[in-house]
């Protein structure tokens, strides 16, 4: 009786990470959040008991604390789940939230790491987040457009480090992210760059600048990367840096 809370990765299923792939091989339940994650849930058992806990053919995402609710209920049934989330369970993600819902029931848990899409969606766009000549830091922000949440961060200090900045489930609220950093001081020709649905056969990359965003109207999910990094696509030979200063 174990509740796995396995990170999916990016999106393909041979970007599993093979102790992912193994337990949902073998896993008696699954809950997840995407129908989205379809290729991935097809490595289950036919026989396995699947609950699909996000938005769904117009059906809103069940609450996060019944989701809690549901895998204590579930983790207590004596099998074994797997709670799939995307990218890493614990980057932008409410894994942390539904792990402490388990430890504080008692219910054994399992922690299986994912390549977050805050590093994955970049590299499979030819962006390195981190490169020594242009970025040396790495600010991962989950651009949830709630204005309550958004007044708890700290988006002057945001703008002040520079280097590279993620922004993850943050579609809807781009264009007033980007307004509150050029306010805040960012310059209005710094690179950006829309990834879409990474590590799919549909991916899509946007590229412009903070003052002239590419259209965010792009297939879910979609991973921004504010910088100089964003400028970059070293997929196309394009690096835009002396490699050797």
């Amino acid at each position: 009786m174990t509740v796995y809370l396995v990170g999916a990765g990016p999106g393909a299923p041979d970007l599993l990470t093979c102790r992912a792939a193994d337990l949902l091989r073998r896993a008696e339940v699954v809950v997840y959040d995407r129908p989205s994650m379809a290729d991935i849930l097809a490595l289950a058992p036919p026989g396995a008991e699947l609950h699909c806990v996000g938005k769904s053919r117009g059906t809103p995402a069940l609450p996060q604390n019944e989701v809690n609710e549901l895998l204590v209920r579930l983790g207590q049934s004596g099998k074994d789940i797997v709670r799939l989330k995307a990218g890493d369970a614990f980057v932008v993600s409410r894994g942390g939230e539904e792990a402490i819902a388990l430890v504080e029931a008692g219910v054994p848990l399992e922690i299986v790491p994912g390549i977050s899409a805050a590093i994955a969606a970049p590299a499979l766009a030819g962006i390195p987040v981190l490169v020594r000549q242009q970025a040396s830091t790495l600010t991962v922000i989950a651009g949830n457009d709630d204005p309550e949440y958004r007044q708890n961060i700290d988006w002057s200090a945001v703008a002040r480090l520079g280097g590279t900045t993620v922004i993850l489930t943050g579609r809807a609220a781009l264009r007033r992210i980007a307004d509150t950093l050029l306010a805040e001081g960012m310059a209005a020709d710094t690179p950006v760059a829309l990834i879409s649905a990474a590590g799919r056969d549909r991916q899509v990359t946007r590229r412009g600048t903070l003052g002239e965003l590419p259209d965010p109207r792009l297939a879910p999910p979609v991973t921004a990367i504010i910088g100089a990094v964003a400028a970059l696509d070293l997929l196309a030979g394009r690096t835009g840096i002396d490699a050797h200063p």
